[in-house]
This record gives C-alpha cells, structure tokens and sequence, in this order.
C-alpha cells in the first residue's frame, strides 16, 4: 500500500509527519516505475500524428499515435509491470485543444486524466490561459462561469481534478503557492518503505507568453532556486528520490527514443546546470520535442535523468528507478520513451497505417465511452462547413520561417480590421505558436469549424493599435533578440499580404529587418500604421513587448470569428503563397 503526501511550498513541516525508521542494511533495493507525459493539451481524439521510428528491420515507419482511450491502455500496461507505480505529467495538459475538450472548457480532459488515475500535474503556461479563477476549477470542481463559455455543458456537476496539481515557483498574494509545490508517496512498508519527492512547476517566462489576465497576482520565481530550496524539506520529510516536473524543455538532434544527448539545447538546459545535485529524475516538457538523456554526459556531477514525451499523448515516458531503501538513495535510473499507437489515418502525406513493429493498444473502454460523448456533444459545431479553399494551408514554415496558414490567418484578421469602422488597419501579424494546426480541405475544398477552431483554438480577440514605422521595424527584431527569442530559436510574426521584408541575420541586433515596405513603399520611420494584433500579441506575449507600446487600442472579433467569415465571404480561397519574408544570410 501507498500513501499520498501533498505539501503546500512555503507551508511549516507537518507535525503529524511520522519519523523515519532506523536504517535496516538488509533491505533489498525498491523498484518504482514512473510513467510520464507531457504537453497533452485536451488531445481527447486521436490526433492524426505519426512518430517517425525503425521497425525491426532498421526500415523507417511512421506510427499512428495519440488518443486518450489509447494512453489509458498504454499507461495501464506498464503498470502491470511493476506495482510500485506514478503517473505523472509535465504541464500544458490542458487548453490549446480541440475543439471536443477546448469547447467545454476542458472539463473532459480533467475527467478522462481521472479515469487514467493521473497523480500529479505540474502546471504549465497554458494552464494560465483562462485565469486564475479557472485553474482553480479544474482542481477543485464546481460550475461557476469565469470565461465567455458555459460551464457544465454535459455534464451537470463536475468534480474537478482527482490528481494534484502542483506550482512550487507560482505565488499568489501573501507568498502561499497556488498550488502545492511538491507530493510525496511512499511506495511498500517497513525495512523496505521507500519514499519519492515529485517537485512540480512551470517556467519562469509563463507571464510573457499568457495574457496579463491569465496570471494577474501571482509571481513565477527562478526554476533553479525553487526546486533547490525545497529539497532539504523533502529530505527531512524522508524523500528517497527527488523527481522534477518542469513545464521548460530542451531542443536536440535525436529521435524519440536516442539517447545519445546529440544537440541538447534550449532553457531547460542552464537550469539543469544551476541544480541540487542530489536531483535523480528531471520530466520535462514544453518544447513538444521528445528526449531521454543521462545528464551526467554532460555533467559528471549531475547526473540526473532528463526526459520528455514529445506532446499530445503520442509518446509515453516509462522510468523505473532502483533505490535503495537503506541508505535513502538512488542506485539505478532507466527511460525508455514508448509509441503510443493508435489508429490508422490518412493524413496530407498519405496512408498512416498501424504496424506490428510497435506494441498496439485497444481503446480503455471507459475512457473512449467518455471522449464519444463529448465528441458527439462537439459534433454539430465542429463538422458545419464554413467555407472552401483551393488547397492545403499548412504550418510547415519556409527556411525564412514564413508559412503559408500563418499568412492565411493574418490576411483574416487584416480583412476583419480594415474598415475604418473595425479599426482601419493595414498591416495584421499573427504569431507562429498561435497557429496549431494545418488546414487540409475535404476533396470538394470544404472547410469545417472543427478544423478552423484547431488551428486557432485560444479564443484571443484582435486589438488594432497604431504604430509607427520605427516601431514595427522594432517588433520585427524582437523575432531574433527579445527574451527567449533568440538566432537560435527566432520567433516569427506572420504578416499580412502587402508587407514584406528581409532579414539578415549575419548583421548586428537592431539593423537586422531590410528593406521594409508596404503595399511596395518603403514604411517610413515616423509614419503612423494601424496594426492588428490578437490579444495576447496586443499585450506583449512571445516576448514582443514593442506591441505594447501602441496607441490608441480598438477590440475587435474573437480569431476565429474573423477567419470563419474570411473563409465564408472569400468563396473558392486560393491559400496564399509565403512570399512575404525573405531571409538575407545563409541558414
């Protein structure tokens, strides 16, 4: 038997905590299995999503993966393995989903995640987007309205998260964690009781990529020091094994399951640097890639595990660590990231068909029971035609970093936002991360809502600011030099048809945007433009805190809004061509 411990970050040691036992030497060593994702983000419905992988024969496959049902028979089986077992997540698990979770307020993601007997959550930004209030009603319950959406659609009570949420480095007023910050369970009894330490929380950067309203009063402290600080408290409280879920990850050269630690970089990694050495497992996430590295290739003194499941339920993390229940430590680490195959579909690319070079599951019958309602709940909303284009319009991005939907997508806003009534714009940007998903058209050109809410699913609303020249030449440098967008990893705005620009990476930060201009007019420095921008842009997020500085604000529709009635009024769409950027230096 176990027991579950949850410990709130700055609350005083709990007096009912009972001591350790004396150390018994004889004690054989405690295998504990920790199953781990990350990034689910509500994917309730197989996501039509292939992991690129070899069968037995070294011959490249693609596998179909992803589908809550699926998980729930995948993590399901690796619990039969071992006794002693988590279920732990990474963060964003909820809100940039689908339309079948997003629509009712990802209330079915929190009820499936409990049928799966999740244990602990760490939050991530996207855990943010509705609010304070909101995140709170996931862990808690209840039917209170704190978004435009309704609550409790189908299901008249809903009970809220039975697994803990956790936020070590997120404070509210008064210095308390919103959460708790940490869990521990204990795994067997007596000489051979082992205990686990599960740290949980988000980065640092949460405030600049989530509305000011989704995290008004609270203050997200330093990773580093926010898990280091608490682990002396975990080690009194009798921790064996310190566990870190982060909402922060890492880019590499790898695939899913190489453990090589090829190419790992990112802002995972100087907060890796930075930690208690006595830290034995790191899941991660955040980035969407997918990794297992001995941190100890990098770092003799801290060699710790580093993992992450890629995103949407397509992967599984399956961990075991060996402790020894004596000496209170870790003696053996071990990952394997797992295929979580699903179902055959036809993607842009063709047939995605299911292999027997993977181990396959079969839906969890209460958990496909759950999704089939609320998808039939969705159904009516998402299959309504809403208009037709002459071609696929996808995310995929151009060496430039230009793709053809986030051209798609700014033409919409701009159309919404033109008129002198609606704000005279004319110049629109959308960001990269704001576009979540291609939109492929049925054979007849057919566009539904269900696919348009997929590609835009944050609900943002468009702001039309006016800027100068100068400014919008400032924002677009924020793309390679502003927070956590760097050369490395630019942060492309996607601009509306009429303006173009190159840049030149090569050239000092500042001078790095040429040739800018407008409908073929160079935009002039002092010259004054109405931009639209969605809400989340308007208010500085993906670090470019130029947007800010705009005057003279006017609301306009919701995203999605705008582009159903571009794809409506525009008849037979013909997607643009991403011939907007042009990148100047050598990738």
């Amino acid at each position: 038997m176990f027991r579950i411990a949850f410990v709130a970050a700055l609350a005083a040691l709990s007096a009912c905590a009972a001591p350790m036992a004396a150390p018994q030497h004889s004690a054989a060593p405690v295998r504990v299995k920790i199953i781990a994702f990350n990034d689910f983000h509500g994917a309730l419905e197989p996501p039509r999503q292939a992991v690129p992988a070899a069968g037995a024969d070294g011959a490249p496959v693609r596998v179909p993966a992803g589908g809550a049902a699926y998980l729930a028979s995948a993590i399901d089986s690796l619990r039969s393995a071992n006794p002693n077992h988590v279920v732990v997540s990474a963060g964003d698990l909820i809100s940039a989903s689908p339309l079948v979770s997003s629509q009712f307020l990802d209330e079915p993601t929190i009820l499936a995640m409990n049928l799966i007997r999740l244990d602990f959550n760490a939050v991530g930004n996207h855990e943010f987007d509705r609010g304070r209030a909101e995140l709170l009603r996931m862990q808690n319950g209840g039917c209170a309205q704190h978004t435009r959406l309704s609550p409790c659609l189908v299901d008249a009570d809903f009970p809220g998260a039975g697994f803990r949420f956790l936020a070590a480095n997120v404070t509210a007023d008064g210095g308390a964690t919103l959460f708790p910050a940490y869990g521990i369970r204990s795994f067997g009894s007596g000489p051979q009781e082992v205990r686990v330490g599960f740290i949980g929380l988000t980065l640092k950067e949460t405030p600049t990529i989530v509305t000011p309203d989704g995290v008004a009063g609270l203050t997200f402290g330093d990773e580093a020091q926010s898990i280091n600080a608490l682990i002396p408290r975990l080690r009194a409280e009798g921790a064996d094994a310190i566990v870190v879920l982060i909402h922060q990850g890492v880019s590499t050269e790898v695939g899913y399951n190489d453990k090589s630690c090829a190419g790992m970089d990112g802002d995972l990694m100087p907060i890796l640097a930075r930690l208690d050495p006595s830290v034995d497992l790191v899941v991660s996430g955040h980035t969407h890639n997918a990794y297992i590295c001995d941190h100890g290739r990098i770092d003799p003194s801290r060699p710790f595990l580093v993992t992450s499941a890629g995103r949407n339920g397509t992967l599984l993390t399956d961990i075991d660590l060996t402790i020894d229940p004596a000496r209170g430590r870790v003696l053996e680490r071990r990952a394997d990231n797992v295929i979580v195959q699903s179902e055959a579909y036809t993607g842009s690319s063709g047939p995605i068909e299911v292999t027997d070079a993977f181990p396959r599951f079969a839906p969890h019958p209460a958990v496909a029971a759950l999704v089939q309602r609320y998808a039939a709940a969705a159904a009516p909303i998402a299959r309504r035609v809403v208009g037709r284009l002459g071609g696929p319009a996808l995310r995929e991005s151009t060496a430039a970093g230009e793709s053809v939907l986030g051209d798609l997508v700014a033409d919409a806003h701009l159309a919404a936002t033109s008129t002198p009534e609606t704000g005279g714009a004319r110049i629109a940007f959308t960001n990269a991360a704001g576009v979540r998903a291609d939109l492929v058209p049925a054979a007849d050109g057919g566009v539904t809502y269900g696919q348009l809410f997929a590609a835009q699913p944050f609900g943002n609303s468009l702001v039309v600011k006016s800027l100068t020249g100068r400014q919008i030449r400032a924002v677009l440098e924020q793309q390679f030099a502003s927070g956590t967008n760097t050369i490395a990893r630019p942060n492309m705005l996607l601009p509306s048809r009429g303006l173009t620009y190159g840049y030149d990476l090569a050239r000092p930060p500042g001078e790095r945007i040429i040739d800018l201009r407008l409908d073929g007019e160079p935009l002039g420095d002092d010259a004054v433009y109405r931009v639209t921008m969605n809400s989340f842009l308007a208010t500085g997020g993906d670090n470019f805190t130029v947007f800010r500085d705009g005057t003279d604000p006017l609301g306009g529709p919701q995203d999605i809004d705008a582009l159903e009635r571009y794809l409506t009024e525009s008849g037979r769409l013909v997607p643009p061509a991403p011939n907007r950027i042009t990148r100047l230096s050598p990738p």
